[in-house]
């Protein structure tokens, strides 16, 4: 069963998803768990960023192992997906981020539209669970620079197209889950 799991900064959409790895794991073995990591590391700020966020994600924990594809998340999920392993994909906003505004020296994706037909290929091709987490950034005004825009509108209609295809949607608000869409039974 996939899920998305949607919320603002620090809202608590990572803790969640590691919760659902913690589960997965839980219900044992040979269950596996492995988190795709999207972030590139564009400056020292963003650096220690994801430093902070490995140690901590270590801590709690520890049989997360961890990759880092920050270009090629659908080739991630199809070399790493397995029946057995659920796959943490932290996070679609970096991820589509890179592909359309990406930092210095690296290259824009041609398409983001084919990029994002090709994440939802892999998902949809997934063989065990998925689980990926993303910005609800669309709750606020409207950007001001036409870049913004289009970048909140393709995360917009990327959400929209992996929530079709997750059984699970929740949205975290100051640390609680909220149930969007739950499996049909």
């Amino acid at each position: 069963m996939h899920e998305l799991i949607l919320g603002g900064q620090k809202s608590g959409k990572s803790r969640c998803a590691e919760q659902r790895a913690l589960q997965w794991l839980a219900a044992g073995a040979p269950r596996e768990a492995l988190l795709i990591a999207t972030a590139l590391a564009g400056d020292a700020e963003m650096r220690e960023r994801i430093e902070r966020h490995r140690a901590d994600r270590a801590a709690r924990v520890p049989a997360l192992a961890a990759i880092e594809a920050p270009h090629a998340l659908p080739e991630a999920l199809r070399a790493h997906g397995a029946a057995q392993r659920l796959l943490v994909v932290d996070c679609l906003t970096l991820w589509l981020t890179q592909c359309l505004l990406p930092p210095p020296g690296h290259a824009a994706a041609s398409d983001g539209e084919a990029a994002a037909d090709a994440l939802l290929a892999a998902l949809r091709a997934a063989p065990g669970p998925v689980v990926l987490v993303s910005n609800e950034i669309g709750l606020g005004g409207i950007a001001m620079g036409r870049e913004a825009r289009r970048f909140a509108d393709a995360l917009g209609r990327l959400h929209q197209r992996v929530a079709e295809v997750c059984a699970r949607v929740t949205l975290m608000v100051a640390g609680l889950a909220m149930t969007v869409k739950e499996p049909q039974r």
